[in-house]
């Protein structure tokens, strides 16, 4: 099979490709490409993932994305000192965390969680009497808990499995909807595919009790059900005074009140989160969309984490979003690296890796605001990130701190810069 190389002739139907090993698709992806044969070397060296795992986890596999893994310190979380293993490529992101935790370490971060309950929604359309049909479902509650627990014997077993229906009807631009809610508890699975396995069962049977017909099965990543929350209070003493205090709080009101600044306070919030989130083998995607919904619950999208005044005049600092993390299945179960990680965490439960995951993202916030509040946010970002200019200016070893310590010095991290200043050492 060959491929037409790198011109206006090449296409991109290559026949069987899905059934070729890895490296013969990075062939013809670089015949294609006009790739060099360092590049394709490069692309070749999987690192630490074995390539015939890496083939199973997603389809046409060529090569991986090997993200850095750095570790929080400082971090107590309910009197149990943590190391945090954070994925991620923004610079300043890992040090944020260490820097928030130290501050507070003595009393440390408190957490709790409300569960590990999930939903499955199934949407039924066209049915003629809606209310009626929501009682009509209600009604049906023990035979839909018994359909649903019989398709996952095993998550039973282990304490969990359906614990509830509920049903809503939706008007839409194309009527009225009757949605049907399965609550099902997923214990330490993430349980996409436990609940969604319970929605597909279940859908015949929701069509006719409701007469309507059925659309989609899938669960919700709202998950609104399994909260994950946060506290803890920075004293005046080690984070600078009343005035950095108030800084940080006139820094959350603003979030608090207009979305375009909230979605950028929430971004960084994110930043430490789906670090973590990465680094353990868990779904990023799912859980920024759960966060960035349930930061618009009300109607208004605004801040994740709220900031008050202590009785004795500290900061107290708050959060609580939706965190449906696992620890078994997907790639949390068969990623290498991730089983480290979660070693590394010594977790056992996917209670626990929520309820640090969430300390992680308000001390992330912390610094944020912190930074903004005070220095400004590129004052900690600029060191790290004129690490990143110095190597695109093609600097090595001992150059590369070299330059980025000028940049910092002139308070202008470009690359053109850069490689003057490279130029000047070499020289």
């Amino acid at each position: 099979m060959t491929v037409a190389r790198h011109g206006a002739n090449r296409s991109s139907r290559i026949a069987g490709f899905h059934r070729k090993p890895p490296q013969e698709r990075l062939d013809l992806v670089a015949s294609f490409a006009g790739l060099d044969a360092a590049t394709a070397a490069h692309l070749a060296d999987m690192g630490n993932l074995p390539p015939q795992l890496a083939d199973k986890m997603i389809e046409n596999v060529i090569a991986t994305m090997n993200v850095p893994i750095g570790i929080a310190t400082n971090m107590k979380v309910d009197g149990e000192d943590v190391l945090i293993p954070m994925a991620t490529e923004e610079s300043s992101v890992v040090a944020a965390v260490c820097n928030a935790a130290r501050q507070t370490y003595d009393a440390g971060f408190t957490t709790s969680v409300s569960g590990t309950l999930m939903i499955a929604q199934v949407q039924a359309v066209e049915v003629p009497d809606p209310y009626a049909a929501r009682l009509r479902l209600l009604e049906k509650r023990d035979e839909i808990k018994a359909i649903c627990d019989a398709c996952d014997p095993l998550l039973v077993k282990l304490g969990g499995g359906f614990r509830d229906v509920e049903v809503r009807i939706l008007d839409t631009l194309g009527g009225p909807m009757v949605i049907t809610h399965l609550i099902v508890d997923t214990r330490d699975a993430m349980g996409a595919n436990a609940v969604n396995t319970m929605a597909e069962k279940i859908a015949p049977h929701i069509a006719t009790w409701s007469g309507g017909r059925v659309f989609l099965r899938i669960l919700s990543n709202l998950a609104d059900r399994r909260l994950a929350r946060a506290h803890a209070v920075w004293r005046l003493e080690d984070i600078g005074g009343e005035s950095v205090r108030d800084g940080i709080i006139s820094a959350y009101q603003f979030a608090e009140a207009d979305p375009y600044r909230a979605a950028t306070h929430n971004k960084g919030i994110m930043n430490g989160i789906s670090a973590v989130i990465l680094a353990t083998g868990n779904d990023t995607r799912a859980v920024e969309a759960g966060a960035h919904a349930f930061a618009a619950r009300s109607g208004r999208y605004t801040s994740l984490t709220r900031y008050e005044i202590t009785k004795d005049g500290h900061l107290s600092g708050s959060i609580e979003l939706p965190l449906a993390v696992g620890l078994i299945g997907g790639a949390t179960k068969i990623h290498p690296t991730a089983q480290a990680c979660l070693k590394i965490l010594g977790v056992t439960t996917a209670e626990r890796l929520a309820r640090i995951i969430a300390a992680v993202g308000l001390a992330q916030n912390f610094s944020a605001l912190k930074a903004l509040a005070t220095v400004g946010i590129q004052s900690g970002h600029m060191a790290l990130h004129a690490q990143n200019i110095a190597i695109m200016a093609g600097a090595v070893g001992d150059e590369v701190e070299a330059v980025a310590k000028v940049l910092v010095e002139r308070a202008t991290v470009r690359i053109d810069i850069a490689q003057e200043v490279l130029d000047i050492i070499r020289r």
